[in-house]
């Protein structure tokens, strides 16, 4: 696992996502915007990792409900992808719930149905 702090490795990861959104541009599905910053992210020597399952605690039980993560980055960082026309609360709530879930501190979420990548970048953390 990097060193590198949770703020260290979101400029790496915006970095890497407006490369991808200048490549690729708007218009495209998640799972192509996805399987790019997968790519680039490992090009920079970190530790990704893909549709990460997620399950959760329940009165002592451990439920496995289908619930996963677009992307980890470093064991750190959760990366939420979206192509919709605009983020809503409900995506807020599912980083939010996902950091909770995973105990981890900073989650992005990444919406490429944008003109410029800048307007498509959501940083959230948990305060634990």
């Amino acid at each position: 696992m990097s060193e590198l702090s949770e703020n260290a490795l979101s400029e790496k990861i915006l970095g890497a996502a407006i490369e991808v959104h200048q490549e690729l541009g708007p218009g495209l599905l998640e799972s192509a915007y996805e399987a790019a910053l997968f790519f680039d992210l490992n090009s920079l020597d970190l530790m990704v990792q893909k549709q990460v399952p997620l399950d959760i605690s329940y009165k002592g039980n451990i439920l496995k409900v289908g619930f996963r993560m677009d992307l980890l980055v470093e064991d750190k960082v959760i990366i939420e992808l979206k192509t919709v026309e605009k983020t809503t609360d409900v995506h807020l709530a599912q980083i939010l719930t996902y950091l909770k879930l995973s105990k981890k501190k900073l989650g992005l979420i990444l919406n490429f149905n944008v003109k410029y990548m800048k307007l498509g970048i959501k940083r959230v953390v948990n305060n634990l």
